[in-house]
């Protein structure tokens, strides 16, 4: 017997339980265009970097949430960087809808967050998109 794993997302945003998240809005990467997609995840340690990169002044947030419609292996992941979604990435163009919010979690070390920021710039500079929808 299976059972449904926790799903996560990740962000600066402020939510309540009960609370979408769906796409339509700008992105937190790249060049923040309006994102198709909305995008979460099954392990926490994914849900962490989400909250950190997130963009905006606020706090990072984890949000315990559910699909309201069908997701998809994220292909900005599990296509190249991590073939066979051992990240547990998805996305979807349906929203999330907030179940609750994790707020026990803990961030990745000063040095690691720097380190994947300047990657994210290099790439940045490079004009290679975090995000393709």
């Amino acid at each position: 017997m299976s059972s449904t794993p926790i799903l996560y997302h990740g962000t600066k945003a402020n939510r309540k339980k009960g609370d979408l998240i769906e796409a339509g809005y700008q992105s937190n990467y790249g060049s923040r265009k309006i994102a198709n997609y909305v995008y979460l995840t099954a392990t926490l340690d994914a849900a962490v970097w989400g909250a950190e990169l997130a963009l905006g002044d606020g706090p990072g947030r984890i949000y315990i949430v559910e699909p309201t419609g069908p997701i998809e292996d994220d292909p900005n992941l599990t296509d190249k960087k991590f073939p066979g979604n051992p990240t547990k990435s998805y996305r979807s163009r349906n929203p999330l809808r907030v179940m609750g919010e994790l707020t026990d979690w803990s961030a990745h070390a000063p040095e690691q967050l720097n380190a994947m920021k300047d990657n994210l710039e290099r790439l940045k500079q490079q004009g290679i998109e975090a995000i393709t929808d």
